[in-house]
């Protein structure tokens, strides 16, 4: 214990004693002698994060996440998860003596006698719409700028994880309010879980309790959808943070960035104050977009009846590709002792979940492919990884045909065009599309490695016309600056990985594993020197701007 310690403890010093604390002092030193907060808040709260636009994606996925959290506490208040049969008597007079569930009574008088309730309602709805949209858009700002590498493997994997179970807590929030629009889905669900062979009737009746529609399936997808996958996502996005925090951020590359140095601003106060006015911008959007734009009118729609469909019947957009698999798919089938395979439904129901797991597994794939274990905190542009970025947008592409394919009819009324013409476009758009889509952007990606090996070599065109002695005339160009220059280098080429010979310098033939030669081509097709403009040298650089070239 220090004199002044001891002074305190024995009542003198005083003269030497300075004013007495405050409350939030004596609270603050309370905490931190039981919880060590200052020594945490000291190391980390002057960390740095760089600032970019594209990072703010993530942010809105987050903030969306919130504003799906608070709104769906004020509805879980007011909301009855029953399917029991009632007959309304309520303030929408059109639907008056209608047979209706509890849910779909009780979503209509959140909608038109709990105050501000159709606001939350249409909140809760486009803010849901919001969330996935930001973290597909965020997992695409990732995947392209090879955000995903090593250390950053297992936040990937969360993210994958989040926005799968995004999807599924979509599916199961869209079913609650038991209207003729969510019961379609439900029963389109129903139809996909039966084609499942053996297990698919027992996996139906289970879920339903009985024949669809069942009594049970509302109060069933209620607890999943308001504890249990929101409780699983919000510990997700907990880990997401924490690593996002412990790795430190990535940066594109610029001046001062490298794999050891961050540019940017300290968390407190800079980025946290940007922090908290943007969610508060996010919350403000997302409440003029429920105040004007009206979402899942149930009133229109009217309650669910089995023998019913609702006209242009579309899922919202994230489960609209797996719809699309299944209506451009055959109607095949195969009867096999007895029992019907429609595979016509299976075979898309199974495509469902691979299209979306070709996205998780690949950072895994390029880095057994590569063979690279360094930490990488410097993000790729896009353009010089022409595979991966081709790669992408064949997904996207594959992604936005079977959209397409999920709202055939809708597109056929509005275009005046024929369904089956749509449907015959969307099954040869999804082979020949996604393989289009690829080609084109690898050459642009090249193209655009080309434009930068220029500029780098030869500088800025500044629009001075300068006569040679020879009679020659040739446009004066400016170096880039060191910063540009830098920049446009700053990104690694390093050899393809290539198998070992089959002969060793003994002279002894060696066994070549599948998988070696397998990774070899993969490695030289992604980035081998079809794949890549090699980047000028500094001694091209030296020679082309040491003399008299027109700089």
């Amino acid at each position: 214990m220090g004199d002044d310690g001891a002074r305190r403890a024995h009542g003198t010093g005083s003269a030497h004693r300075g004013p007495p604390a405050g409350k939030g002092e004596n609270l603050a030193d309370w905490a931190d002698g039981r919880l060590g907060l200052y020594a945490l808040a000291k190391a980390n709260m002057r960390k740095v994060f760089p600032d970019h636009w594209s990072f703010m994606l993530g942010e809105v996925t987050l903030y969306s996440f919130v504003v799906l959290i608070l709104t769906g506490v004020y509805l879980t208040l007011f909301f009855e998860p029953s399917m029991q049969e009632v007959v309304y008597h309520g303030s929408y007079t059109r639907l008056n003596g209608v047979p209706m569930s509890k849910a779909f009574e009780s979503t209509l008088d959140i909608s038109f006698d709990v105050r501000g309730g159709l606001l939350i309602r249409q909140i809760h709805h486009w803010a849901a719409l919001v969330f996935i949209t930001g973290m597909l858009v965020h997992m695409m700002r990732v995947f392209f700028t090879g955000a995903f590498r090593k250390p950053r493997e297992l936040n990937w994997v969360l993210g994958w994880t989040l926005l799968m179970l995004g999807i599924i807590t979509g599916l199961t929030g869209y079913s609650l309010p038991d209207d003729l629009l969510s019961g379609t889905g439900i029963r389109f669900a129903q139809g996909a879980i039966l084609s499942i062979p053996i297990v698919g009737t027992y996996l139906s009746f289970f879920l339903f309790g009985g024949e669809f529609p069942g009594h049970d399936i509302v109060s069933r997808l209620y607890p999943v959808h308001i504890l249990l996958l929101p409780g699983i996502m919000l510990a997700l996005v907990t880990a997401h943070l924490i690593l996002v925090f412990y790795h430190k951020h990535t940066q594109f590359p610029g001046p001062g960035r490298g794999e050891r140095s961050v540019v940017g601003m300290p968390f407190l106060p800079v980025y946290l104050a940007k922090a908290g006015g943007f969610f508060f911008l996010v919350f403000g959007v997302l409440t003029v977009m429920g105040a004007l734009a009206q979402i899942n009118p149930v009133w229109a729609f009217g309650p669910y009846r089995p023998d019913l469909v609702t006209t242009g019947a579309q899922p919202d957009w994230y489960l609209g590709f797996s719809e699309g698999l299944i209506r451009v798919m055959p109607g095949w089938e195969i009867n096999l002792w007895g029992h019907t395979l429609v595979l016509g439904v299976f075979i898309p129901f199974s495509l469902f979940p691979l299209v979306l797991l070709a996205l998780g597994v690949y950072p895994f794939v390029e880095a057994w492919i590569t063979g690279d274990r360094r930490e990488h905190h410097i993000l790729d542009r896009p353009r010089n990884a022409p595979v991966r970025t081709g790669l992408g947008v064949a997904w996207l592409t594959l992604y936005a045909v079977l959209l397409i394919g999920g709202g055939n009819d809708i597109v056929a009324t509005h275009l005046h065009l024929s369904i089956n013409v749509i449907t015959w476009f969307v099954r040869i758009g999804a082979f020949v599309l996604p393989v289009a889509a690829f080609v084109v952007t690898k050459k642009i990606c090249m193209s655009l490695q080309r434009r930068d090996r220029a500029r780098v070599l030869h500088g800025r065109e500044t629009g001075t016309i300068r006569r040679m002695p020879t009679g020659e005339y040739t446009e004066v160009h400016e170096p880039l600056p060191q910063a540009q220059l830098f920049t446009l280098t700053q990104h690694e080429q390093n050899p393809p990985y290539e198998r070992e010979p089959e002969v060793d310098a003994a002279g002894v033939r060696r066994k070549v594993k599948r998988s070696e030669r397998l990774r070899a081509r993969l490695a030289k097709a992604m980035f081998g020197p079809d794949a890549r403009i090699e980047k000028p040298t500094v001694e091209e650089y030296r020679e082309i701007t040491g003399g008299d070239h027109g700089h």
